[in-house]
C-alpha cells in the first residue's frame, strides 16, 4: 500500500510539474514576444494590447485545457485506488503509464506530432479506464 501510496504521489508531483511547464511555456512566449492579449499586461511593458494570442500560447492553452478534462479524473481515481487497495503491480504500472502518457501528449499536441499525440491521449484514456474498473471491484467487494 506504501508503495503505491509513494508512486501515486509521485505521479501527481509530475503532472503538476508538467502543467506548471505549460503556464512557463505561455509565459516564455508572451515575455520573449512582448505580446499580450490583456490591455493590463501590455500596458505594463509599455504596448498596445495584441488583438490575438500567439500561436504558441494558443496551443499551449487547448492542451491545458485537455489536462483538465484528464487529470482530475486520475487524481481522483488513484485517491480511490489507494482506498480499495487493488493489485499494486498492476495499479502502478496504470498510474506510472498515464502519467508517461500525458507528458507524451503535451510534447505531441506542442509539436504538433500527429499520430502521437492521439495514441498517447488513447493510452492514458485505457489507463484511466482500467484504473475505474479496479476502484468498481474494489467497490463491489467490500458491499
Amino acid at each position: 500500500m506504501h508503495d503505491v501510496m509513494s508512486v501515486f504521489a509521485l505521479c501527481v508531483v509530475v503532472l503538476f510539474v508538467k502543467m506548471l511547464a505549460i503556464s512557463c511555456y505561455q509565459g516564455f512566449y508572451r515575455i520573449s514576444r512582448m505580446t499580450f492579449k490583456n490591455a493590463e499586461d501590455a500596458g505594463f511593458v509599455g504596448r498596445q494590447a495584441s488583438p490575438e494570442e500567439l500561436p504558441q500560447v494558443s496551443r499551449a492553452a487547448q492542451a491545458w485545457a485537455n489536462d483538465l478534462e484528464n487529470i482530475p479524473l486520475f487524481f481522483v481515481l488513484g485517491a480511490l485506488c489507494l482506498v480499495f487497495n487493488p493489485p499494486a503491480a498492476l495499479t502502478v504500472g496504470l498510474m506510472v503509464v498515464f502519467t508517461a502518457a500525458r507528458v507524451a501528449h503535451t510534447l505531441c499536441f506542442l509539436a504538433r506530432w500527429q499520430p502521437w499525440r492521439t495514441i498517447a491521449y488513447a493510452v492514458a484514456i485505457v489507463c484511466l479506464l482500467g484504473l475505474a474498473a479496479m476502484v468498481t471491484m474494489g467497490a463491489v467487494r467490500h458491499l
